[in-house]
């Protein structure tokens, strides 16, 4: 049966101005840059500012931030006129989106052969047939970061039986695999860690004794060599101390990664820090790193449009459209040009506060980390915690310190005998420093790292302990053993 009813309900929904501020707000420096790009291709009004040397007026400048704060709040009587933007000569969003720094200099990275180029000039000098040349190819397409073949052999060539009608049995494939595991690097294309190891022993120059031993171990007690049980290896084949000692060695040695590094371009791993921090006298310079972020600014001929159908003379039907299309798509630059500017001054107000409460940190370094959560940020600059968490994923600074990731300076506390709290980083340092110093032979369990931070004032569990040696990805004491 239908009934109605009437129903009160107070909702808070945010506006689409709020939703661009917050999605700009969790871009860092090289996602922004390329949302501007973007942005650019889709919005007429928008375009690059392409040069740098403009004088800006410091009074004027503060005195357009302080109105496009406002505009941003939702006032409407400070609505930006065209006129403010026609008749404004010093106008330029590079004063809104840009750090005032040098000339910003991009050298070209320089050109470097890709793994994949390597080998594949290698196989080319094999001289092979056009089917065994297909095969090499697809081995080498296949390879994993690590320059390991994780696809079955077997999947590769029902696939170019499939598609290319190329014919070729297995023990000739087997055959072309092992030819290119011993291509340079040697060892690539291998399909485990421990057929890797095995092609290296092989194929590299070794003392002929022990690498015989090396060999042997790894074919039949490779298991045992992995977790370690040296006594057990050393009783299986029987060898004295100095023996096993020089075999295992060799075998560490070995690359077990061949394809690491080597991979088409290193610059894709390395970070763009979000931030610059300097020290100045005892003072903390921040600069926001983004000088490579395009500069936009209003296209002064579509204003001239805009402002030429705005003067009230009577327009067809088509005029109408393009200035409502314009007057739409001016809107749309002005509030993102006013969420780059907020986004910008919300970023250096975070940054700000994040320096000051872990000043020490970055004067001296890691072992001060004092411990502080997102609520500590958002109760002393005003914000929502959420606008906090945006902020700090995915974005890095560079310091005196290093290159570290905003969320590294979150972290929970511990007590000491004291009533100090102390940043859980903190104790991962420290047991990085215990585990650096202790005797190889014998290393410290879970339980005796609790015993030492328990005696040095620090009260932990071994629970805990446990969990911080794990995200150091440090292995228990039997795998860290070593001879």
């Amino acid at each position: 049966m239908l009934t109605l009813s009437q129903k009160l309900s107070q909702q808070q929904k945010l506006s689409p101005q709020q939703i661009q501020y917050q999605k700009l707000l969790q871009l860092n420096t090289l996602a922004l840059e390329q949302r501007i790009k973007t942005e650019l291709e889709l919005n007429p009004i928008l375009e690059e500012v392409l040069t740098e040397d403009m004088d800006l007026n410091q009074d004027s400048e503060e005195k357009e931030t302080a109105e496009e704060e406002e505009e941003f709040e939702g006032s409407e009587k400070d609505e930006f006129e065209l006129e403010d933007f026609m008749n404004d000569t010093d106008f330029d969003s590079d004063r809104l989106n840009k750090s005032r720094d040098e000339e910003v200099y991009q050298p070209l990275a320089p050109a470097r052969e890709s793994l994949s180029e390597h080998l594949l000039q290698q196989l080319s000098m094999l001289n092979l047939n056009d089917d065994f040349y297909f095969l090499g190819e697809e081995i080498i397409g296949n390879l994993d970061s690590d320059g390991y073949l994780k696809r079955d052999l077997g999947e590769i060539l029902s696939d170019l039986e499939m598609f290319e009608h190329v014919f070729i049995t297995p023990d000739e494939a087997e055959a072309l695999l092992k030819k290119i595991q011993t291509f340079d690097p040697i060892g690539i294309a291998a399909r485990s860690l421990q057929e890797c190891l095995l092609v290296q022993l092989r194929n590299q120059p070794h003392d002929p004794y022990y690498s015989y031993l090396a060999e042997e171990l790894l074919e039949k007690y490779y298991n045992d060599f992995t977790q370690k049980r040296y006594d057990v290896i050393k009783q299986k084949m029987n060898l004295t101390d100095q023996s096993l000692k020089a075999t295992i060695d060799l075998i560490q040695s070995l690359n077990p990664k061949p394809g690491e590094g080597n991979i088409d371009s290193v610059e894709m791993n390395q970070i763009t820090p979000d931030f610059i921090i300097e020290k100045v006298d005892d003072n903390f310079v921040i600069t926001l790193n983004d000088k490579s972020v395009p500069s936009v600014t209003l296209s002064r001929t579509y204003l001239e449009m805009i402002d030429h159908n705005k003067k009230g003379r009577k327009a067809s039907p088509r005029e109408k459209n393009t200035y409502k299309f314009l007057r739409e798509k001016f809107e749309s630059a002005k509030w993102f040009i006013a969420c780059i500017q907020q986004r910008r001054e919300t970023l250096m107000k975070i940054m700000q506060a994040i320096v000051e409460k872990q000043y020490e940190f970055f004067d001296k370094g890691p072992k001060l980390l004092k411990p502080m959560i997102y609520k500590d940020i958002a109760d002393e600059i005003q914000m929502d915690i959420s606008t906090i968490s945006r902020v700090v994923n995915g974005k890095y600074v560079q310091s005196p310190m290093g290159i570290h990731e905003l969320k590294y300076f979150f972290s929970e506390g511990l007590s000491t005998d004291s009533g100090e709290e102390v940043s859980n980083k903190h104790i991962k340092e420290r047991l990085k420093e215990i585990f650096e110093s202790e005797d190889k032979s014998n290393p410290y369990s879970d339980d005796k790292l609790a015993e030492i931070l328990n005696d040095e004032g620090i009260h932990i569990a071994r629970r805990t302990v446990a969990k911080y040696r794990e995200q150091l990805r440090i292995p228990i004491a039997r795998l860290r053993r070593e001879l």
